[in-house]
């Protein structure tokens, strides 16, 4: 926006310049000053919008303190990447380097006296819109610290990871039992012990897999790589990253094409790792049932979110950790992100720190109800019935009051049932 500013002055110029010998007054619409009003004008607004934009800032920077204090630092990054905020700060900003621009072309000498009028002109809009951003801005950055829109916005970061990963997959993802994807390997018996393992040369959080540089450098290299690390996980220095199988020796060319395949980074991100996204809305569920807070009304609005995603979890098809280059070979073993490692991620925490809260643990319950009807899988109908179970273990040791601990029994057999009628045998 910034530069933009510079352009449109270029531009407003240019246009002064074409209509210089037009009287200012036959074009009413414009600003019709001398040099010292457009002098005063241009240096009040300048000054305005500098101050303007710091207060901004101050307020920007407030606001994430509140955020990493009461919502944890995870959250930071969706303010920073905000675009109402941006947008805020670049017109404060754009209108100060516009008007300081104008003012730096008018002249009001005894032998010269110029007024660039459409400049003028133009400033004075942009102040106005500037007025206009600066409502928004207060307006928005009072709703955007809302712990219910912040849970909003992350929930649609948790949808979309989802959308983008499943059923995303590398290669082909093979269809056939492992024992069979292995009798289709285009590699002798002796290869399947032969193993290189790649270590990383750097430390960091793996942020991503380019899953095409992967597959195409183990099908040059008539390769088989078996990832050892997921996109979340940390991984250090002289790690091994993944084992490759072939029948020969691993040249230096793979070992570089395999490594710069893993992009590391400072910290985790939602580009590959749902997981992340679901323990931003843990962490603020967490911080919220700590005794210092103790709000368990945004815990409950967190496990709403994160049953929705759950459920739309459920519905997605996870790709075999076997995948198949398209001439059959099996080419990478990675290892999926399973629903039931997601649904511990999302519940175990918040259940620990929530045992004695009656609301908290019945919410689970009720959850775990609401994604039952969505599932298509043994494993996570077994992995919802797993988590229900250690819920009421947690109510029989947590909760106090006797009618409190008979009222989650019958949502724990209310839930039981809701499972047998998914297709899940009950336990008891």
């Amino acid at each position: 926006m910034a530069v933009g500013a510079v352009l449109l002055w270029v531009a407003a110029h240019a246009l002064d310049l074409r209509l210089a010998d037009i009287p200012a007054n036959r074009l009413s619409w414009i600003y019709t000053g001398g040099p010292e009003g457009a002098r005063e004008l241009l240096g009040v607004v300048a000054g305005s919008m500098i101050t303007v934009a710091g207060v901004t800032f101050s307020i920007t920077i407030v606001a994430l303190t509140l955020a990493s204090q009461q919502f944890g630092p995870f959250l930071l990054r969706n303010f920073l990447r905000d675009t109402g905020n941006q947008v805020a700060l670049g017109a404060f900003i754009s209108t100060f380097i516009f008007c300081l621009l104008t003012l730096r072309m008018v002249r009001g000498t005894e032998s010269v006296t110029y007024v660039p009028h459409i400049s003028v002109t133009v400033g004075i809009v942009m102040t106005f819109v500037s007025l206009g951003v600066l409502i928004y801005f207060i307006h928005h950055v009072s709703m955007s610290i809302q712990v219910s829109n912040i849970l909003s916005v992350v929930s649609r970061d948790l949808q979309a990871a989802i959308d983008r990963i499943f059923p995303d997959r590398i290669g082909r993802g093979a269809e056939q039992s492992p024992e069979s994807v292995a009798d289709r390997m285009n590699f002798p018996d002796d290869c399947r012990s032969s193993t290189a393992n790649i270590t990383s040369t750097s430390y960091g959080y793996l942020k991503a897999v380019d899953d095409a540089q992967l597959l195409s450098t183990a099908i040059r290299h008539d390769l088989v790589v078996r990832l050892l690390k997921r996109p979340g996980d940390f991984v250090g220095q002289g790690d091994g990253i993944a084992d490759v199988i072939s029948g020969g020796s691993v040249g230096p060319e793979a070992e570089r094409a395999i490594r710069e395949a893993f992009l590391l980074g400072s910290q985790r991100t939602a580009t590959q790792d749902v997981g992340f996204v679901m323990d931003q809305i843990v962490e603020v569920a967490v911080r919220a049932l700590s005794p210092g807070i103790n709000d368990p009304f945004t815990a409950l609005i967190c496990i709403d979110h994160l049953g929705q995603g759950l459920r739309r979890m459920a519905t997605r098809d996870i790709p075999t950790r076997y995948r198949l280059a398209e001439d059959g070979a099996l080419r990478v073993i990675a290892d999926p992100v399973t629903f039931s490692e997601l649904a511990h991620a999302a519940f175990a925490q918040i259940r620990d720190y929530g045992r004695s809260s009656p609301p908290v643990l019945m919410r689970l319950l009720d959850t775990i109800s609401a994604i039952a009807p969505h599932l298509s899988r043994e494993e996570d109908r077994q992995a919802l019935l797993h988590q229900a179970v250690l819920v009421r273990e947690v109510a029989v040791e947590g909760l106090r009051e006797k009618a409190a601990r008979f009222e989650l029994e019958e949502s724990y057999i209310a839930t039981l049932s809701i499972l047998e009628q998914a297709g899940a045998p009950a336990l008891h």
